[in-house]
């Protein structure tokens, strides 16, 4: 089972975020509730704020300053994922998310809150260095998307969650909350890199099981409160199936038009695919973060990061397959030549 489910793109993480979801089904009592003053979820709080402190620490900025002068890549792939992205989704939003009230709900807010999420890092750099493509380009992206994604998720957010609406905190809260929790830890981390960097990259794979555990911890904590408040009442089996589609679609849209730009500009073969797999991966980690942060009802949380959790299960599958398909075609091109 370990093995078919890696030819697919997918691990026993993807099996244990959607053990959690069941879990929290069964058992929302011990997520949603405070023991001694202390709940899970504050647990996971402080987790994510260690999370990013490893990521600074993981940094190769040698790595990252060779990409840096390729701008026109930089450009297409941060377009891709804060303005393509939220460009497709917000006209189906306002058209087919407006309840009877005029405001939206939550499952097509979960849907918007996908597409304003900055792309993935590890997930992203390993599948473009599968398809053979400009991994230095990739490392550069990744990491600069996290960054962004702390400014841009929330004022794309801003359109439909406001503290004038009662659903959302204030902008500038949200700011200094993510600033706290992301960029703080990542500065500590980058700061003390040229110490104890060799150490977090030799130990690489056991400290990203401890990133996957806070991931889970979030995730329960979250679908814990959701279920607890009955915010998945209205959720049938057709509508999970019709969005499980309909991340599939907006993968692919998006796919495609960072396809069409990239021929337009033409790019070389491994810029293609850095912008095509950068521009078009969301991040489960700052979903899971700001989930918690942009919204002033926990038990929302769970629901908003619903389409999130598929997208990214349903991204490895595709990503898998594509960075194959990519590796194949490089290997047939160099065999001609």
């Amino acid at each position: 089972m370990k093995d078919l489910l890696k030819r697919f793109g997918l691990d026993g993480f993807i099996v244990l975020l959607f053990t959690a979801i069941f879990l929290a089904w069964l058992y929302p009592e011990p997520g949603a509730v405070k023991w001694h003053g202390v709940s899970l979820s504050d647990v996971a709080h402080w987790g994510v704020s260690v999370i990013f402190f490893l990521y600074g620490l993981r940094l190769n900025w040698s790595e990252i300053y060779s990409g840096l002068s390729n701008y026109r890549l930089h450009l297409v792939t941060q377009s891709g994922v804060f303005i393509i992205f939220p460009l497709v989704v917000l006209p189906m939003t306002y058209y087919f998310g407006r309840q009877p009230d005029g405001t939206i709900s939550t499952l097509w807010l979960g849907i918007f809150f996908l597409s304003a999420l900055p792309s993935t890092v590890s997930s992203s750099v390993v599948m473009v260095n599968i398809a053979k493509g400009n991994v230095p380009g990739a490392i550069f992206n990744a990491s600069i998307s996290s960054l962004l994604g702390v400014f841009i998720t929330p004022l794309w957010m801003s359109i439909f969650v406001n503290a004038q609406s009662g659903s959302g905190r204030e902008l500038y809260s949200i700011f200094i909350s993510l600033i706290i929790q992301v960029i703080v830890p990542i500065v500590a981390g980058v700061s003390l890199n040229r110490y104890w960097g060799n150490f977090a990259r030799t130990h690489k794979k056991l400290l990203s099981k401890f990133d996957q555990s806070v991931i889970i911890l979030i995730v329960y904590t979250s679908f814990c409160s959701s279920f607890k408040e009955g915010q998945f009442s209205t959720l049938s089996t057709p509508t999970l199936f019709a969005l499980s589609a309909g991340m599939i679609a907006l993968f692919f849209v998006a796919y495609t038009i960072m396809g069409v730009i990239c021929r337009a500009l033409r790019f070389n073969r491994e810029d293609t695919i850095t912008a095509l797999f950068c521009g078009s991966k969301k991040s489960l980690v700052h979903g899971a973060v700001m989930s918690q942060i942009i919204l002033t009802d926990p038990a929302m949380a769970g629901i908003l990061l619903l389409p999130t959790m598929l997208y990214h299960a349903l991204q490895l599958i595709i990503v898998s397959i594509l960075a194959r398909r990519w590796a194949a075609g490089s290997e047939a091109v160099g065999s001609r030549q």
